[in-house]
């Protein structure tokens, strides 16, 4: 008389590496012109953590509560600790880590199968809440700590708040829009005069480098030397203010060609 064998599942049955293989091989295709710290180092980043995760049993909710406690913590140590060389480190290393488990937890959701509606939205409520804090939490630091000549500079966090709480709702909303209009972009091989157009996302790419929050959580190793974290930080602040600017009337000009 046999003896079933109990059902092994796949991450027992398959390597670290082999899962890591297995995302790569289903990684979204990134959008043309997409941050380069994103798309080059955070995604990369975030496989591996997912297939650890994975393995470990995890779920992208869990996941997610990882990101969020990392962050958080390196948001907390921004507006409570006076600026020092090794909190600049400490900081970005939790900014850093919070982020690359921001994208894990897709893609623990794509290991098990596909996410759901409350999965996506508590994503997206982290994200929202972080990208608001973070900013909030520099004015804080900046008011409590830093010799500012001019009070008139406290504004730049404030409106550096806006402008990024702005561009997120309206990147989330633009996706949503298209969706229910049923506005979808296919893809195709990048040959001919598409290659030239491949070139110049590349270019794109790399201008929209102070709009990368990856770059962003690097700023903070300055944050030690207040004159130069703060000039690098009101000089993002202008690029990602003039980013939406200009993206937002393109943005309103495809929302118009939907209806």
């Amino acid at each position: 008389m046999s003896v079933a064998q109990p059902e092994v599942s796949v991450a027992e049955k398959e390597s670290y590496l082999g899962t890591v293989r297995r995302l790569a091989s289903a990684q979204k295709k990134a959008a043309r012109g997409a941050p380069p710290y994103s798309i080059y180092v955070n995604r990369k980043a975030g496989r591996y953590l997912a297939a650890w995760a994975f393995r470990a049993g995890l779920t992208p909710n869990a996941v997610t509560g990882i990101s969020a406690a990392l962050t958080f913590s390196g948001i907390a140590l921004i507006a409570t600790v006076e600026p020092t060389w090794w909190l600049g480190l400490v900081v970005w290393f939790l900014l850093a880590a919070g982020y690359a488990f921001d994208s894990a937890d897709g893609q623990v959701a794509r290991l098990r199968g596909g996410g759901s509606a409350s999965g996506e939205w508590l994503d997206h409520v982290v994200d929202a809440l972080k990208i608001s804090t973070l900013h909030l939490a520099v004015l804080i630091s900046a008011y409590r700590f830093f010799d500012v000549p001019n009070d008139a500079l406290l504004l730049i966090p404030i409106g550096y708040c806006i402008v990024a709480a702005v561009s997120f709702f309206a990147m989330i909303l633009n996706d949503q829009l298209k969706a229910a209009y049923g506005a979808t972009s296919a893809s195709a091989a990048v040959t001919g005069a598409e290659a030239k157009a491949d070139g110049r996302s590349r270019l794109r790419s790399l201008v929209l480098v102070p709009t990368d929050y990856g770059f962003l959580c690097m700023l903070f190793v300055l944050l030690g030397f207040p004159v130069l974290f703060f000039v690098a930080y009101a000089a993002f602040f202008v690029a990602n203010a003039a980013h939406l600017a200009l993206a937002s009337v393109k943005w309103f000009r495809d929302m118009g060609r939907l209806g």
